[in-house]
């Protein structure tokens, strides 16, 4: 027998919820792409430089492991003609990543463009570009990507994707776990039994999208692509695929599961007399008590051991291709991270079933709420000490925490957890104060309310033209026999309920219910004698009546469902806290979704230290161009300026390139370079360029000591008397 809950209002859930959705959505609805986990931290030729001859090879190096193919890495000519071999070189020595491109023998002068794209070792794909120049820099058409990798439709639908599945893995997990280990009367519980499906159907959905817009999300980013089956079979040779695919076999396993769960072992614990015998049964008697407990026993221990199996499983789907198996100690942190998913699942997805069985449910024993109170303050000290090793290992220092966007984030989601422990302890204390619903009190409840629906019957028949006498006796029979099996004291309410439904009722009626009063005496005391026949009322219905009568009962019995479920106030109370609970938890999943798609802080820290302490953002050559006028003869032109790698405290190299308004390469009698930083008055620092040929000239080791703002000064003399000093402002890392 399924145990269907009273059909409470849900508006103040759906409000509550609507309200955490959209406190997630501000947070994160305008967030940019999930940063890059790998990160480009040198390149062979560096970006920006201008050399001799062209190379033999391009040569790019990373921060972690990134899977690439022979199209990763293009080459472009300054017309956007590819020119590179299009074969990958893997160049990976030791703890280096990296990897490279050959290019042809013969190369002209120009800029080039390199565009390159990899997935990263924990499933996030990455990309960029950059230029160099042979010979001298120079105008360029080539056309690169402007979308980032992982970014657009196909980027926030794979996001979303993302999220759903955590939510969905934590619905059916731990809902099965409240159900075998706390409460195995709610797989009975119509609203328990569609939260564990409907986990499982998410999960199930999410990961297929996730499987097909693998494709776009790494490559094109055209949406159209997850229709490509060439795509599709490469996606299942890398890591992530593989775990994707794991997972979907192990969901096949979670469905057999699931339906053990809410078949054999609901009806286990069946109460007696509800059906769960069997007419067989039935006839050769009672079942044993031992044998049945013995029975629930085996069940138990058998979904038990196989939950803990499948839900490791699909835990270790994510820890397989996420951060855990990359970086510092993956042989550990795999493990751990297993441990942190189910904790979360065992705690929130707990939670979830708890707060559906308080709204839509039968009353929840007390013995209930407190094995998920234990289950639930275990699982928050394994998420504690795994969260902490966790942090330790992505953060790395204290510093961190608030340097980073990592580590930002992280503190968000302490802050959401302590929250939410918080409101935790005060379901705690709810419990505590809960009494265990007598079965006798339960049962006059449901008696009443049967009487009260038998009224409202009776009420809607005579609205609907039926005869109020036939019903009411009906009704009346029905409630007294509802509340004799119940309670007695629901017997005598059960019995008025029902009379009360029979507008005036004739007491001669009462006294002799078989006589009709309109009979004449003789007739009464003859019944062999035929009265004349009387005409008998329409019972034909008006159906837009009976309808309307129907809502209207329907409403009552709400209302009143409603009032004797709020009349505890202890329960009352915990469903409300248990509420906070749950909206808390919806902002704490949607932090750590965008937790695990955010650039770790240990390896932020990795790429600034291999560029020399800086960011990635300023480790940028700095390119300057400065159109000039002397005023005299010839005196128009243009200068380039290129400062590599533009940051404090290294030797750059300072290029500068000089043509007139046509883009011919042109000479002056001087040029004068200095770099002056007013904030900590400093310079002017005078740099003294050579000349190395018509038009260019090129100064090495130019010291800038700080970091930040400076002023470059160009003075440019075309003759004796004509001359120009232009400034402009800088970036120095």
């Amino acid at each position: 027998m399924v145990t269907t809950g009273p059909p409470a209002r849900r508006s103040a859930v759906l409000r509550m919820l609507v309200v955490a959705v959209a406190l997630a959505g501000a947070l994160f609805g305008g967030a940019v792409p999930a940063s890059a986990h790998a990160a480009l931290t040198g390149s062979t030729p560096a970006q920006g430089s201008v050399v001799d001859r062209a190379p033999e090879q391009v040569a790019l190096t990373f921060s972690e492991g990134v899977a690439m193919g022979d199209d990763s890495i293009r080459v472009l000519d300054p017309h956007g003609k590819r020119v590179d071999r299009g074969k990958l070189r893997n160049l990976c020595s030791g703890a280096t990543v990296k990897y490279g491109t050959g290019l042809p023998p013969g190369l002209g002068n120009g800029t080039y463009t390199v565009a390159w794209q990899a997935v990263s070792a924990d499933s996030h794909p990455v990309s960029g570009a950059f230029t160099f120049s042979v010979g001298a820099p120079s105008k360029s058409s080539a056309a690169v990507p402007q979308q980032e990798a992982g970014g657009g439709l196909v980027g926030a639908l794979y996001g979303i994707a993302r999220c759903l599945a955590y939510a969905g893995f934590v619905l059916m997990a731990g809902g099965a776990a409240f159900v075998v280990a706390c409460r195995p009367a709610a797989a009975l519980v119509r609203s328990v039994q569609r939260l564990v499906v409907q986990g499982w159907a998410l999960l199930t959905g999410t990961t297929v999208a996730m499987l097909l817009l693998r494709t776009p999300y790494t490559g094109s980013g055209d949406l159209a692509d997850v229709v490509d089956l060439g795509g599709l079979q490469q996606v299942l040779l890398t890591k992530p695929g593989a775990a994707l695919v794991s997972r979907l076999l192990l969901l096949a396993a979670a469905a057999l599961f699931v339906a053990v769960l809410f078949g054999a072992f609901a009806r286990a614990h069946e109460p007696a007399g509800a059906g769960g015998t069997t007419d067989a049964e039935g006839e050769a008697g009672a079942v044993d008590p031992a044998e049945e407990a013995r029975r629930r026993k085996d069940l138990t221990f058998g979904l038990g051991i196989g939950g803990v199996i499948v839900a490791t499983g699909l835990a270790a789907t994510w820890a397989m291709a996420e951060h855990a198996s990359t970086g510092l100690q993956p042989a550990v942190a795999m493990p751990v991270d297993v441990l942190h998913l189910l904790a979360v699942a065992a705690w929130l997805g707990g939670l979830a079933t708890l707060l559906v069985s308080l709204y839509w449910g039968p009353p929840v024993e007390r013995t209930a709420v407190r094995r998920f109170s234990r289950v639930a303050f275990g699982a928050v000290v394994v998420l504690a000490a795994t969260g902490v090793y966790q942090s330790w290992r992505q953060v790395g220092t204290w510093s961190a925490l608030t340097g980073t966007a990592y580590g930002r984030l992280l503190l968000l989601k302490v802050g959401l957890v302590a929250v939410l422990v918080g409101i935790a302890w005060v379901s705690r204390r709810w419990t505590a104060r809960l009494g265990e619903a007598r079965a006798a009190e339960a049962g006059g409840t449901a008696a009443a309310t049967d009487a009260a629906d038998a009224a409202d019957v009776a009420d809607a028949a005579q609205g609907a033209g039926e005869p109020v006498e036939r019903q009411s006796a009906k009704a009346a029979g029905k409630a007294t026999g509802k509340a004799a099996a119940g309670a007695p004291a629901a017997s005598s309410t059960a019995t008025a309920t029902a009379t009360a439904a029979s507008p005036d009722p004739d007491p001669a009626s009462e006294e002799t219910p078989d006589t009709d009063p309109e009979v004449a005496p003789e007739t009464a005391l003859n019944p062999d004698t035929d009265p004349e026949p009387e005409p008998e009322p329409s019972t034909d219905p008006d159906p837009t009546r009976a309808a309307q009568l129907a809502r209207q009962q329907a409403a009552l019995r709400t209302a009143r469902t409603k009032r004797l479920r709020d009349a505890d106030p202890e329960r009352l109370g915990l469903r409300r806290s248990v509420l906070a609970e749950a909206s808390v938890a919806v902002v704490l999943l949607v932090v750590t979704t965008v937790l695990t798609a955010t650039e770790p802080a240990r390896t932020e820290a990795a790429v600034q230290a291999a560029s020399g302490g800086q960011s990635t953002a300023s480790n940028q050559p700095q390119v300057l161009t400065v159109p000039f006028d002397t005023g005299g003869p010839h005196g128009k032109g243009t200068a380039r300026v290129d400062l590599d790698p533009g940051r404090s405290g290294n030797a750059n190299e300072l290029r500068l390139r000089l043509s007139d308004p046509s883009g011919k390469a042109m000479d002056v009698p001087e040029v004068k370079v200095s770099f002056t930083q007013k904030a900590k008055k400093l310079g002017p620092l005078p740099v003294v360029p050579r000349h190395t040929g018509t038009g260019h000239w090129r100064a090495s080791g130019v010291q800038l000591p700080v970091p930040g703002q400076w002023q470059l000064s160009l003075l440019v003399r075309t003759s004796d008397i004509d001359q120009v000093t232009e400034i402009r402002n800088v970036k120095i890392g």
